[in-house]
């Protein structure tokens, strides 16, 4: 079992559903959190399948992958231009606790 930040539910999905209106962007974001979580590592992986996971249009996955790099929820990285990504899902809220 998986277990997810309450920080996600609480107050995450509000401000990214609600207040931004991008839920695809939350459920980006939260696919890529659970499979991070599950495979101990960071995520590799293309638009096309990305979506197909999520149950999103591919240009929807896109856009979501930006909103998430914008708001600084997500980083991600390429080895050379036509690799795939490899996306790290980020928790800034952890930081600021530790303040």
């Amino acid at each position: 079992m998986i277990e997810i930040d309450p920080y996600i539910i609480d107050v995450l999905m509000r401000d990214l559903v609600g207040h931004d209106r991008r839920p695809a962007s939350f459920l980006v974001y939260l696919w890529l959190a659970t499979e991070a979580e599950q495979r101990g590592s960071e995520v590799q992986i293309g638009y096309r399948e990305l979506a197909e996971n999520v149950g999103i249009s591919k240009s929807a996955a896109q856009s979501a992958v930006r909103w998430l790099i914008k708001r600084r929820l997500l980083s991600a990285k390429k080895n050379n231009a036509t690799a795939l990504p490899t996306y790290k899902t980020l928790f800034p809220w952890k930081g600021r606790a530790q303040r």
